[in-house]
């Protein structure tokens, strides 16, 4: 019976999401943990399935630093970004195009094969600026162009991005992944932008894990990051999930990516599991609605 009662549940989401596009933005534990990365595909392909139009965005600052570190070219950071010069961008397109994408689309094909691999360089999906030239290879998304996206949706598959873009005149640079997943989500007008990461989503204190905000509204958070109560590696998934939210995104979601099908936990479940980010109050009586 406990069984039934959870897909009884699900329902009512199945049914609104249904051919609503939803953009999740992969990385953390969950991109590096095996038993986490298998989970998170079954998931995408079971989201597919019941009709809904999944779109992955990933980085991999992570593996990117093993590769380099490999290689012998030291790294450095301004600002909490990595100084990218030619060399690391050449080893950043490699990791990110030629081998995490391909990770990530060959896992969600064994569950069905659903999974198309691209970077913001095909079909000119991400225009690309230098952030700062101290940055070197660093850029902004400048605009998007998601007739490619729009195109594989249409024939039912999964798109899944790696976060280069290339500029008006062809140079490619590495761009934040939390960044092109809310400048996607606003492209596509997406109905969700969820974010997987290392924590249970935004929490009050950052030293108690059970002081989780479970739902916020753009004002607020902006008012907290101002005022400094934010602060380190959450602010740039707030700023993009604030920013695909003012964008016309009914809602950000902010999950911690350690925890198994979490993402079905939040769209399929009344209650959801992490940080819920809207324009205005959210006053309804479920989590997975939209406000």
């Amino acid at each position: 019976m406990g069984r039934a009662r959870i897909l009884l549940e699900a329902l009512p989401y199945i049914q609104r999401f249904r051919q609503k596009v939803v953009v999740i933005k992969f990385g953390g534990n969950a991109m590096v943990d095996p038993a986490l990365a298998d989970s998170f595909a079954a998931d995408i392909v079971l989201l597919h399935t019941v009709g809904l139009r999944p779109v992955v965005v990933h980085g991999g600052g992570p593996q990117i630093g093993e590769l380099l570190a490999r290689l012998g070219i030291e790294s450095s950071f301004k600002d909490g970004l990595r100084v990218t010069d030619a060399d690391t961008l050449d080893v950043a397109r490699m990791v990110l195009v030629g081998k995490v994408n391909r990770d990530i689309v060959g896992a969600i094909n064994t569950h069905g094969p659903l999974a198309v691999g691209l970077s913001g360089e095909d079909a000119g999906l991400i225009t690309s600026v230098a952030r700062d030239p101290e940055l070197g290879y660093v850029g902004d998304v400048e605009s998007v162009n998601p007739a490619i996206l729009h195109r594989l949706l249409a024939e039912e598959l999964i798109p899944v991005v790696s976060t280069i873009g290339g500029s008006a005149d062809g140079q490619a640079y590495n761009i934040n992944a939390d960044t092109v997943a809310g400048a996607l989500a606003a492209s596509l007008h997406a109905e969700k932008v969820i974010y997987l990461t290392d924590v249970p989503g935004l929490l009050e204190d950052v030293d108690d894990p059970d002081s989780l905000i479970r739902a916020a509204t753009v004002s607020e958070l902006q008012r907290k990051i101002a005022d400094g109560e934010l602060t380190g590696g959450m602010i740039p998934k707030i700023d993009a999930a604030v920013s695909a939210v003012e964008q016309g995104v009914p809602a950000a979601h902010l999950l911690d990516g350690r925890l198994e099908h979490v993402v079905l936990l939040e769209l399929f479940s009344d209650e959801g599991v992490g940080t819920m980010i809207t324009r205005h109050p959210h006053t309804g009586d479920t989590r997975g609605a939209t406000p």
